[in-house]
Parts: C-alpha cells; structure tokens; sequence
C-alpha cells in the first residue's frame, strides 16, 4: 500500500514530533515555586521482639493408625492433625476455646475468620 520510503518517513515525522513535545515541555517547567518535602523520622520508641511471648508447642505422636500432631498454647490444647496411614490427613480444631474439637480437611473450602488471642486476664 505505502512505500518503504513512505513508512520511513512518516515514521521519522511522527518521532520528530514525539521529540519535540518533550522538549517544549521542559523549558515551560519552572521549579522556583516549589518547596522539598520534608521527610519524617522513624520513631525512636519501637520495642524489640519481645522474647517471653508464648510460641505454639507441638507434640508428635505415632499411633498404630497414623500420626497425631498436637498444638498448644499457653499448655491449652487447641488443634490436632490427624495424619492416617491410609487416607487424607485432617485436623480438629477447638474453634470457641470450651474443649469441643471441630473436624476440618486440609483442602476445606469454608471461609474461616482469622482468630488470634490477643490477650489473657
């Protein structure tokens, strides 16, 4: 349809032109008015890792039907993985802390709400 010639320089045109719009655009850009932003120290009184917090405990356990991992907190039992010898692994997890433990597979598609103890009195 066009020559090479043709492409050629219309691609040169359109170039020149792309060019040149940045140029006009710095010599219009004037700086005297602006003021550098003033950039915030970083706090001083952060605290380091606190070393005594309680870290969850595991306990494994093999049983003649499988594998029984235990997790505790604070020496409160709160979730176990069952590990079969034959089948899928799953866990019962006490949801609500009063001792009753829920069946959960690894793979549940059930939302599950993010439950952290921040605190105990």
């Amino acid at each position: 349809m066009f020559s090479a010639l043709t492409r050629w320089f219309c691609l040169g045109f359109v170039s020149a032109l792309w060019l040149a719009s940045f140029s006009a655009g710095a010599e219009e850009l004037d700086t005297s008015g602006f003021t550098p932003l003033e950039v915030p120290l970083p706090p001083t009184d952060i605290r380091p890792f606190d070393e005594n917090l309680d870290e969850p405990q595991v306990t494994i356990r093999k049983e003649e039907g499988g594998t029984v991992e235990e997790y505790r907190l604070g020496g409160k039992l709160y979730m176990m993985k069952i590990i079969p010898n034959v089948g899928k692994p799953y866990f019962l997890i006490d949801k609500s802390g009063d001792g009753q433990f829920e069946r959960m597979h690894e793979r549940d598609t059930g939302i599950s709400v993010p439950m952290w103890v921040i605190g105990t009195f």
